[in-house]
């Protein structure tokens, strides 16, 4: 049974990574962050009391901030794999909280690629590098693209990315980056414009809500189903020889595409319900983020296979179906 760690195991890509890997016959470890409330509520799927002799998902307390627990989680698990999902990654929060970012974002992958040279037995390690990396650089972006990161969080990852390269230069270690571009589920973080659309276009029908709430909506991105690209995390681990990824679908579409798809799906015309509000616009914005996965086609065979549409449809379904359910029913009846 093979062993993996994962770090930022509460979060969108960690929970759909942990259910790939359980499914695979892994040994899973996570670490989570001590909290007052509970955070795990992604994993409840999948989580069982640690009591249960039969589990095979295990949670630890520890913090990219804190080196020592680092070390020492990594010399009790030694795990086959390691997945550093975590990070502070709202990019406009970002500029808000600018120290935290590079610090967790940033200088945290350090401490695990520090931890595993020296206690790591010869772990695979992946990173999760970031799209906004490239930033203002000329689409269609790939491995061979110069980065102009355009955040704080895009300035931090751009550092984890480079780090992670020079251990891999350095001291022969298996470290490899995945340049994800954007990702989404239902499982998004509410204050996400993707969740945040999708949760408005199906409260606003079950009329719960009045007004969303945005800013740039000439924002193009590429969107891609988040389950999906855990799987290309995977793969790259597999490999001969560890290499950086570009993972992406080929498509750009704007926020204010995601919008009108989102409405239209439930019958309404969102000019009637979005505003602009200037405090969501960021310092320094990306106009454009498209990807080239020719590279992750050809040597990982991988691939995306839910479209725009499809992932927009599906999150504001799964968005009505978390209503009440009087509103829930009203919304499927305005929609006919």
């Amino acid at each position: 049974m093979k062993r993996a760690l994962i770090t930022g195991i509460t979060g969108q890509d960690g929970s759909y990574l942990t259910e790939f890997l359980l499914k695979k016959g892994y040994e899973v470890h996570g670490i989570k962050r001590r909290s007052s409330s509970f955070n795990t509520g992604r994993l409840d799927g999948v989580y069982s009391d640690w009591h249960d002799s039969t589990s095979t998902l295990f949670l630890h307390f520890a913090d990219l901030a804190d080196a020592s627990s680092l070390a020492n989680l990594l010399g009790d698990i030694q795990p086959d794999e390691v997945y550093n999902l975590a990070a502070q990654s709202h990019v406009r929060v970002s500029f808000e909280i600018p120290e935290y970012t590079c610090d967790v974002t940033g200088t945290g992958v350090l401490r695990v690629l520090e931890a595993l040279r020296r206690v790591g037995d010869g772990a695979r390690y992946y990173q999760a590098s970031s799209s906004e990396m490239f930033g203002s650089a000329i689409p269609p972006q790939s491995e061979t693209t110069p980065f102009h990161p355009r955040s704080p969080y895009a300035c931090a990852k751009l550092f984890g990315h480079a780090i992670t390269v020079n251990y891999r230069e350095s001291y022969g270690m298996f470290a490899c980056s995945g340049i994800l571009f954007n990702h989404e589920s239902p499982r998004r973080g509410e204050t996400f414009v993707t969740r945040k659309i999708a949760r408005a276009a199906a409260r606003i029908k079950g009329g719960l809500e009045q007004r969303l709430f945005l800013g740039n909506l000439d924002a193009r991105r590429d969107w891609g189903y988040a389950p999906e690209y855990v799987e290309a995390m995977w793969l790259m681990l597999q490999q001969d020889q560890p290499r950086d990824y570009v993972i992406g679908t080929g498509e750009t579409h704007s926020v204010k595409e995601f919008v009108a798809c989102a409405f239209e799906h439930v019958g309404l015309e969102w000019q009637k319900y979005v505003q602009i509000d200037p405090r969501y616009y960021r310092p320094a914005d990306v106009d454009i983020l498209l990807a080239d996965p020719d590279k992750a086609r050809i040597e990982l065979g991988w691939t995306h296979k839910t479209g725009f549409r499809e992932l927009v449809k599906l999150m504001v379904d799964a968005e009505t179906a978390a209503l009440p359910a009087p509103e829930r029913s009203l919304g499927r009846a305005r929609a006919v």
